[in-house]
């Protein structure tokens, strides 16, 4: 029952049943197009059982205007359903296509992931060329093969006998097609996922790659994962290829086969000469079908196997439920409630049971050893990674994150990850989020606040300089500064910044405590993960996490001092941010009223 249940709820299943009405027009055409097809049978019939006997020249002008006439009708209509699939299936690909493009941002989030991370965009496109391609239509002329076997049949029943064999050996050729290439084009479908995936990996790692000389290994590796695509696609490939040419050999043996039988009815006066030639062509039309199947055969299995990947991931990243009660902005408390958190894919939790809280104003800053949790609670903060318990919650004034659309929380959080990720655009872009309509002021209110204007004013094209992909045309230090201001764009309330100094220079780091200070001024909430000192000058608390656990919590103050007295002294500087000497983690800060 509950895997019933799961296939009625297939997303692509549920989109294709929406067009049914649609396909079911569709089914109609086909099946006007392959009655219409009988007419050149017709005509050859007539043509040498009736206009030859008879010498009539004008019988036989009726029947070619008559056939022309069809003709036109056919290729119309031909034309008619081509152009619906066409379109149809582009509707299917306009429909899918954002619920799709967020099923793969979100698919890293809630999966280790691993492969080709573009395989869904892939696999629409693969439903798409299916849909407006040939290969559906020959499905569609499939059930009226029985109608020409009966036509044949009128004509003679020992040329129906004929007939019907050969269909029933392409349709169990057609079978082992099915058989033979449905799982090499699985596993060619995963080894180009995994070939692809290597490839932008080092495409995006070019630099490292060149430098440390490890061109020739991934290059060996890369090697290795295309062969085993081509050895797939070449097996499935000669599958589908040695039926169809298999195929190709029957159907014309069977036209022979039925123009010989015919010949020899002829003789014994059981058929007539025109007879023969209706049999052979209308035989020929009925096999048309289901060699045009198995001809795309391959882009059937394939759209098949793309359609059920494809509703399978939409199923499992579950859609977005837009009708959550729209909250007033949160303005005063930030509460984390026994937080435990896995990463995507795992099961042993990296975080066990932090809380804390803080309230508006408040600035904290948290350290410990590589390892300790931080960077997963900064993820779990802004609702990248989600509580793993029913007790876990995080709260801003009192509502749970996932209370929230992405959307609505994301205008009220500030995030800045360890490792900065830029978008290919302008610079003015990327500090507004890629809102089209952002307005300059909040752009450039967004850079000062950051200390970026005065670096961006400098460059060629100002706020208007074009990033590269991954802004590559700006160093790490400048980089950094642009994921400041895109953080702080909008005054959100709650700013998370994970080590947003690692690669900042002196008046670098001057900029992010004034922009901590600025945020606190504001009335918000910033949290920095720190690894240099110069982080935590504007913080007024600390959170000291190791494995997984908060340890202290409270003023800085007063943290700083219990942790340097408690701590081993080889221990220290494992626990605290880096610095030449431990005054260093008791930096003068700036107390806000």
């Amino acid at each position: 029952m509950q895997s019933l249940t799961r296939k009625q709820s297939h997303p692509v299943g549920s989109l294709l049943r929406q067009y049914s009405p649609i396909l079911a027009t569709v089914a109609v055409f086909s099946g006007v197009i392959n009655v219409l097809a009988l007419a050149g049978s017709f005509y050859m019939l007539q043509v040498y059982d009736r206009v030859l006997p008879s010498q009539s020249v004008a019988t036989l002008i009726g029947l070619s205007i008559l056939m022309f006439g069809v003709y036109v009708i056919n290729g119309l209509l031909e034309f008619i359903r081509a152009r619906i699939m066409g379109r149809v299936g582009t509707r299917i690909d306009k429909t899918l296509t954002p619920s799709v493009f967020a099923a793969v941002q979100l698919l890293p989030l809630k999966s280790r992931g691993g492969g080709d991370g573009m395989q869904p965009l892939r696999d629409l496109d693969s439903i798409r060329n299916f849909m407006s391609g040939m290969g559906l239509t020959a499905l569609f002329d499939l059930p009226w093969i029985p109608i020409y076997l009966c036509f044949v049949y009128m004509l003679h029943p020992t040329l129906a006998l004929v007939a019907v064999g050969g269909a029933a050996a392409l349709v169990v050729l057609t079978l082992v097609t099915e058989y033979r290439s449905s799982k090499p084009l699985k596993d060619a479908s995963f080894a180009g996922g995994q070939r692809l995936a290597l490839a932008e990996t080092a495409r995006r790692n070019a630099e490292s790659i060149h430098a440390m000389g490890m061109a020739r290994n991934i290059g060996t590796r890369y090697v290795a994962l295309n062969d085993a695509y081509l050895a797939h696609q070449l097996k499935a490939s000669d599958a589908a290829g040695g039926i169809g040419n298999v195929t190709k050999v029957i159907r014309m043996l069977l036209q022979s086969a039925v123009l010989g039988l015919g010949g020899y009815l002829v003789i014994e006066n059981q058929l007539s000469a025109g007879a023969i030639i209706a049999a052979s062509i209308t035989v020929s039309r009925s096999l048309a079908p289901i060699e045009s199947a198995i001809g795309h055969w391959r882009s059937f299995v394939s759209a098949r196997i793309a359609a059920k990947r494809l509703g399978d991931l939409l199923m499992a990243v579950g859609e977005q439920d837009d009708d959550l009660v729209a909250l007033p902005p949160p303005q005063n408390t930030l509460h984390v409630e026994s937080l435990v958190v896995a990463p995507p894919g795992q099961r042993e939790p990296v975080l066990k049971g932090v809380s804390f809280d803080l309230e508006r104003g408040d600035a904290l800053g948290i350290i410990g050893p590589s390892g300790s949790g931080k960077s997963t609670l900064a993820r779990a903060l802004v609702g990248i990674w989600q509580p793993a318990t029913p007790t876990s919650a995080v709260r801003l004034d009192g509502a749970a994150l996932d209370q929230w659309t992405p959307e609505r929380l994301g205008r009220h959080i500030g995030y800045m990850p360890q490792e900065v990720e830029l978008f290919d655009g302008t610079i003015a872009d990327n500090i507004a989020r890629l809102d089209p309509n952002a307005p300059s002021e909040a752009i450039v209110a967004a850079a000062r606040a950051a200390g970026s204007h005065d670096l961006i004013v400098r460059m060629s094209d100002g706020y208007q300089t074009r990033m590269g992909e991954s802004g590559r045309s700006l160093s790490g230090g400048e980089r950094q500064r642009v994921a400041l201001a895109r953080a702080l764009y909008g005054n959100p309330f709650l700013v998370v910044l994970d080590e947003p100094n690692a690669s900042l220079d002196a008046s670098g780091d001057i900029a992010l405590s004034e922009a901590i200070t600025a945020v606190r001024q504001r009335g918000g909430i910033a949290i920095v993960i720190a690894h240099r000192p110069s982080a935590l000058a504007a913080v007024n608390k600390v959170l000291v996490m190791a494995n997984g656990q908060a340890r202290a919590f409270g003023p800085k103050d007063d943290v700083l001092r219990t942790t340097l007295q408690t701590v081993p002294p080889q221990a220290a500087s494992a626990t605290l941010p880096r610095s030449d000497s431990a005054a260093n983690a008791n930096v003068k800060t700036k107390e806000i009223a």
